[in-house]
């Protein structure tokens, strides 16, 4: 880890805890910082913020007061997840004190190289391929999981060395808040639209992901999803070196589909049916891999093989196993429409047993309807049931049912499935009107297969 001088002795603001607030204000305190910690959870209820007090930093928990700006901090760092109008976010704006967040206190210290993977869908998916592919025939070093995948990059960054690489998700919240922050090799993965009610507009949203590429130069790789136009576009303001990756069109610079395979350039990669996980999307989520591993000096058979053995990350389009013939997947993650279509295009519909719904948040589904054409049965839980009920039968899905829980789900999907058949969690809805996340709902979806197949 390197010696970052700019933060010793410095008055600095971290604002707001959970897993990237507590590791960036440790790192900062490590650094000779004067670090002060504010969090909207009260003292008594915030573990986390106790933990700090005791390493010797100033804590204030219960709200964000305003005229905490009145102790003359020369930096914040924020929680992603603080939108720019909180109020006090808003005086420090006024106020001119720089905001960051924490992957740019980590690359400041860090020693090891960033590759940083950014996208409306498939970050996860892609950030854990390209780990694996980094690993499979690494020589030297390690690489290593960091960022919005749920590993703090100001944790990572302390524990690693020069040699080793770290494989960093982003979310438009971080990269809204980086200076210096330059990737060796990023990868914009798709872009739609999400996360309006944070940015604003598509336009902000698209603004914070393109940030990635910001301070990168020709030395650094750009790869982008030559599908979209619109990537295609914003390509001509980077002076980053681009490559596409496409399921659509030959990349003769990078990565694209022929004849129902992968290649890279003008090699051969493998099959795309030998993709471990299904989907177009996660196609797309490969070539992407498969550029950064070429780049990353990784040989055509050890991409092969780990791509083969790939079997999808917790609660994207995850494979949980077979049982008397039909096969389990859980896309929990699936909280948008988007999502689930892109799930349903690597499933034969006539054996889909699909189970959808959660919060409503006012759509009406009506995009999903060529998508679902076909579904052999399709159970609808939480708020959005009877919409998506509703677009079920509009289709011609002869069983559409609604039911109140993940139990009854479960139990009715496995008494409409036969061998040869796949059930499918995906929900194209967030989970918050039953769950309090996504990944507790994909493990009540898992728990319920697990105890039905045990009685079987």
């Amino acid at each position: 880890m390197k010696k970052a001088v700019e933060y010793a002795n410095e008055k600095i603001l971290v604002l707001g805890l959970a897993k990237s607030g507590v590791a960036a204000a440790k790192l900062l305190h490590q650094l000779g910082a004067f670090v002060t910690v504010n969090d909207a959870k009260k003292i008594d209820e915030n573990p986390e913020a106790q933990e700090l007090l005791a390493l010797g930093m100033t804590v204030i928990t219960g709200s964000h007061p305003i005229d905490l700006l009145d102790e003359g901090f020369s930096l914040i760092v924020k929680n992603p997840g603080i939108p720019y109008t909180n109020p006090i976010l808003e005086k420090a704006i006024e106020k001119k004190i720089p905001i960051i967040t924490e992957v740019e206190v980590a690359y400041a210290v860090s020693e090891a190289e960033f590759i940083g993977i950014t996208g409306t869908n498939g970050k996860t998916t892609t950030t854990t391929m390209i780990y694996q592919l980094l690993n499979s025939d690494r020589q030297q070093g390690v690489a290593k999981l960091a960022g919005n995948i749920g590993y703090p990059t100001s944790d990572v960054v302390v524990k690693s060395k020069k040699e080793d690489v770290l494989v960093t998700e982003l979310s438009s919240f971080q990269l809204m808040g980086i200076e210096k922050f330059k990737p060796s090799i990023a990868i914009v993965t798709n872009l739609f639209e999400a996360h309006i009610d944070y940015h604003g507009n598509r336009q902000n949203y698209v603004q914070a992901k393109w940030e990635i590429q910001k301070n990168m130069t020709s030395a650094e790789y750009l790869i982008l999803n030559g599908n979209q136009k619109e990537l295609r576009e914003l390509a001509e303001k980077t002076k980053a070196t681009v490559m596409y990756f496409s399921t659509s069109t030959i990349e003769e610079e990078g990565a694209y589909v022929l004849d129902d395979s992968l290649f890279y350039k003008d090699e051969k990669i493998m099959l795309a049916s030998e993709v471990g996980v299904p989907g177009d999307h996660n196609i797309e989520n490969a070539l992407a891999a498969i550029i950064v591993a070429k780049l990353s000096g990784v040989s055509n058979e050890k991409i092969k093989q780990t791509l083969m053995n790939f079997s999808g990350v917790p609660h994207r389009t995850e494979f949980i196993g077979e049982y008397k013939g039909v096969k389990i997947y859980n896309d929990s993650k699936a909280t948008n429409i988007l999502a689930t279509e892109k799930a349903l295009s690597g499933f034969d519909n006539e054996k889909l047993i699909l189970i959808v719904g959660g919060l409503d948040r006012g759509n009406e589904f009506d995009e999903l309807e060529g998508a679902l054409r076909g579904v052999k049965a399709l159970i609808a839980t939480g708020e959005t049931a009877d919409k998506l009920i509703n677009i079920g039968k509009k289709v011609g899905i002869t069983n559409c049912l609604k039911v109140s829980d993940m139990v009854e789900a479960v139990k009715n999907a496995w008494n409409f499935s036969e061998a040869g058949d796949a059930i499918l969690l995906s929900p194209a809805c967030a989970s918050w009107d039953q769950y309090q996340n996504f990944e507790i709902r994909g493990n009540a979806f898992v728990k319920e297969i697990k105890q039905i197949v045990s009685r079987e």
